[in-house]
């Protein structure tokens, strides 16, 4: 039998071995889960020593690590905005720097406020669940093409209790939205363009969903369908804030040339992130 200082320690090693990213805290993760324990339990109790089961599972969870395959999708869940959301490869996994779009929301719309909005391309819900979650007054449509990804979605609203605030919708894009009907369109659009593609990671390329990444050869090709959508769906007084690669910062600013108030927005990095305009 072996310790938990022991098997973290292997663990490492091994997938540091494998050139697996985070290759401490991807441990760390996996054994917590498999001990039903927080991180902080791992530092304290270093010589707690594990079962044949446990250490078995854990065995098996690493084994699925070192071949790529990211943590949140092994976990079966990743934390969005400090809620939890089911992920499976249907729906790509969140990230730290869609909270940008959270956190511009919660400055344009106050929690009192009363206001109808869109998610497009929804995923796992995360940004449609986590302001319906934040703005209780709202309501929501969350679109998705894959039927797949909003069965997840479905799933975490009711996780997270907003499921009779929010209408999922399998759809294209915003095709099936009445002409300015909406306050606020958020999305986390495909903007990776074929080339960029090319160089993503081994974990993100072979085990996301590669629509929900791939926009097309330049990487723009779903901004100049979201411009006319959104054009066509907003109120005279509405928002889109949608995310957007770190360099593509110009070339969208071409695309929404005709909008009254365009601006980017940087993430934590400084990065530019996001795309906040009005009509």
């Amino acid at each position: 039998m072996r310790s938990i200082s022991e098997v973290l320690a292997q663990a490492e090693s091994y997938l540091r071995q494998k050139q697996i990213d985070s290759p401490r805290l991807s441990a760390q993760l996996l054994l917590a889960y498999v001990l039903g324990c927080t991180r902080t339990y791992l530092y304290t109790h270093p010589d707690r020593v594990l079962s044949l089961n446990e250490h078995e599972h854990f065995l098996d969870l690493i084994g699925r690590r070192a071949n790529g395959e990211p943590v949140a999708y092994i976990l079966g869940q990743k934390e969005f905005y400090s809620l939890d959301f089911k992920v499976n490869p249907h729906v790509l996994i969140p990230r730290p720097e869609t909270e940008t779009i959270i956190d511009l929301v919660r400055g344009v719309f106050p929690r009192e406020k009363k206001f109808i909005f869109a998610d497009l391309g929804t995923g796992s819900g995360c940004l449609a669940i986590t302001i319906a979650h934040l703005c209780p007054l709202s309501c929501g449509l969350a679109m998705d093409i894959c039927t797949q990804a909003l069965r997840v979605a479905v799933f975490n609203a009711r996780r997270h209790q907003v499921e009779n605030r929010l209408t999922f919708i399998c759809s294209d894009l915003g095709t099936a939205l009445k002409s300015y009907s909406l306050d606020l369109i958020v999305s986390n659009p495909p903007y990776i363009s074929e080339q960029e593609f090319s160089t993503l990671s081994f974990e993100i390329a072979n085990f996301e969903p590669r629509e929900a990444l791939l926009a097309g050869p330049t990487g723009l090709e779903f901004y100049v369908e979201l411009e006319k959508q959104a054009r066509q769906s907003l109120k005279f007084t509405g928002i889109l804030i949608a995310e957007m690669g770190y360099k593509q910062g110009t070339e969208i600013r071409k695309i929404f040339s005709s909008w009254s108030d365009v601006q980017i927005i940087k993430d934590l990095a400084g990065h530019d992130r996001v795309l906040m305009a009005r009509p």
